[in-house]
């Protein structure tokens, strides 16, 4: 199983294309309203955006792309939004996963899964090992994720796995393996959507060093033109991971270890 370093103890290259995007897709709810049209015809639109950005991130050579797609917060939104919203997310994976393996694209899911149906959960585990052996893009939906879940979660599975750290003396390291995105590098860039600049809850331990990016666009207006322009501001930032712009300039200060 690959288990890639954190960026706080391994730099990562400087690359064009981010090896890594992670998106918060807000504003399908006020992208609606704007129009007088329903909450629910936002995510309809919505998951049309969601098409787009997997294609022009497999087109791009992002080797990873993170979704957040339904955070364990959101089970406190109407309950006829929830149902809409999990029959929606049901219908995706009816649909779309045949799709996404013609394309070589990996599915994953992070997150809490007790609190789905049973339809739902059996869709998961099925799209996931159909995808299994792609070596494209992987795309990762977290759905009934939470960060703060995600830390504690690696902190329990790695105390019950390893009791013998249970004195306290692990590192990093030690954690890794049990995270939800350990088979990731952690994102070089952040994307969130609708206005808001926040991480809300998503990813708290991967995006220690991400460069976040903000838009007031709505997710569901978010096309490749707003991906690429994303992206070029991802390149015209300096990641010096705590080092100085002259180290960054130097041979010796390149790549390699903290």
């Amino acid at each position: 199983m690959a288990l890639f370093q954190s960026s706080t103890k391994e730099i990562p290259a400087a690359a064009s294309v981010p090896r890594h995007i992670a998106i918060i897709m807000d504003g399908n709810g006020r992208w609606a309203k704007k129009r007088f049209l329903p909450r629910v015809a936002g995510h309809k639109q919505g998951l049309e955006t969601v098409r787009e950005i997997v294609k022009a991130c497999s087109e791009l050579g992002v080797g990873y792309l993170t979704l957040f797609a339904f955070s364990s917060e959101n089970w406190r939104r109407p309950e006829e939004e929830v149902s809409f919203l999990m029959g929606l997310f049901l219908g995706a994976l009816q649909r779309e996963v045949e799709k996404l393996d013609r394309n070589g694209i990996r599915l994953r899911l992070i997150g809490r899964r007790d609190r789905f149906s049973t339809e739902i959960k059996e869709m998961i585990e099925k799209a996931e090992a159909d995808t299994a052996g792609n070596t494209g893009l992987t795309l990762t939906i977290a759905a009934d994720y939470g960060g703060r879940w995600d830390v504690l979660n690696a902190t329990q599975a790695m105390l019950k796995a390893r009791p013998e750290l249970a004195n306290g003396t692990f590192c990093e390291d030690d954690l890794a393996p049990y995270l939800s995105m350990h088979y990731a590098p952690e994102p070089d860039l952040f994307i969130r959507t609708g206005g808001e600049a926040r991480i809300s809850n998503f990813l708290l331990w991967q995006l220690a060093y991400t460069e976040l990016y903000f838009t007031d666009m709505f997710w569901p207006d978010f096309d490749r033109n707003a991906l690429n322009t994303a992206i070029a501001s991802y390149r015209a930032r300096e990641r010096r991971f705590g080092r100085t712009s002259e180290q960054l300039q130097s041979p010796a200060g390149g790549n390699g270890k903290c």
